[in-house]
């Protein structure tokens, strides 16, 4: 199937077609249902965002996939499905590009705050976010009845400890990791999921495309893990590139700032308030002294709305 594109008044209606082919090769009775969608980005990090409530995907790894493609789907690093939940005012779910579903994405909590105030399903300022890595608290700034930024309460950062020498695991800080003949120093740290930040006095000399997937499929991480490289710029401005795990180089990622500014702090590079730039865009991360928690503050931009043809 290819997309046909409708631009009208700035949304974006993505409907497939059957070629003749096609038809003929596969004709079935298969359901088809038109589902509303937001395309938003946090700093460069792009999702597509459904309320699910609304709008329910049985099969999101394969709808993740499809429609994340950049030339023939919609383009994005991956599916968000807005919910309800149990425990907090919301609940998130998240599919890579790649279908895998991740723990969390700071970035995409902040794109949920505008998108749940600024689409009127709450009048709150500070809501409570369910994740896979728990309950997540969102305070939005609002001018004017628009969300100018979101700080996202991340919680406490966790080590993750790893078998550096086959003698069992210990906690990895400021540790020799190879991979692809190089010799990295890297540090790791939980922020409801894994990173592995590498500091470099060289970030313009790192081949992010290729020496990216050899970390975050290292023997040492079965599970994969997110792969940050930071150079320090200032005492408070850290300049950082990403590997996502299942999504490749994206433009930031929320959780990895968090990592870089908590490695930072903890091997004595930078202080606890930084702002970490990225190639989409600048966040401010600071790690409350007195609650031990990491918080994250920028923006939320959406890009436009949508309808897309879902086949079941």
């Amino acid at each position: 199937m290819r997309p046909r594109i409708i631009l009208k008044q700035n949304v974006v209606y993505l409907h497939y077609y059957k070629t003749k082919q096609y038809n003929n090769r596969f004709s079935t009775n298969k359901m088809t249902r038109v589902i509303k969608f937001t395309k938003m980005h946090g700093t460069g990090n792009d999702y597509i965002y459904v309320d699910s409530r609304n709008y329910p995907i049985s099969n999101p790894t394969e709808v993740a996939i499809r429609w994340s493609a950049p030339h023939t789907g919609i383009g994005s690093d991956g599916l968000v499905l807005i919910g309800d939940s149990q425990t907090a005012d919301f609940s998130m779910r998240i599919f890579n590009a790649d279908g895998s579903e991740a723990l969390m994405c700071g970035n995409a909590t902040r794109c949920i705050g505008k998108y749940l105030y600024e689409y009127g399903l709450t009048e709150q300022t500070e809501i409570a976010l369910e994740t896979r890595s728990g309950i997540k608290i969102l305070r939005l700034q609002v001018t004017a009845g628009k969300v100018e930024s979101v700080t996202v309460d991340m919680g406490k950062p966790a080590s993750l400890p790893v078998d550096l020498t086959g003698t069992g695991k210990r906690d990895m800080t400021a540790q020799p990791i190879e991979a692809a003949g190089q010799t990295f120093i890297a540090t790791t740290v939980s922020m409801g999921n894994p990173h592995l930040v590498i500091f470099t006095e060289t970030l313009e000399r790192i081949d992010l495309p290729a020496i990216g997937p050899k970390l975050e499929n290292h023997p040492l991480f079965p599970d994969r893990i997110n792969v940050e490289f930071a150079q320090v710029l200032t005492d408070d401005r850290i300049r950082m590139r990403v590997w996502e795990r299942g999504s490749g180089i994206t433009q930031a990622c929320g959780t990895g700032a968090c990592a870089t500014a908590v490695a930072a702090a903890i091997t004595g590079k930078a202080g606890r308030k930084t702002d970490i730039v990225m190639d989409g865009g600048t966040l401010t991360i600071e790690w409350d002294e007195h609650t031990g928690h990491v918080l994250m503050t920028g923006p939320a931009t959406r890009v436009f709305d949508g309808e897309i043809a879902l086949e079941e």
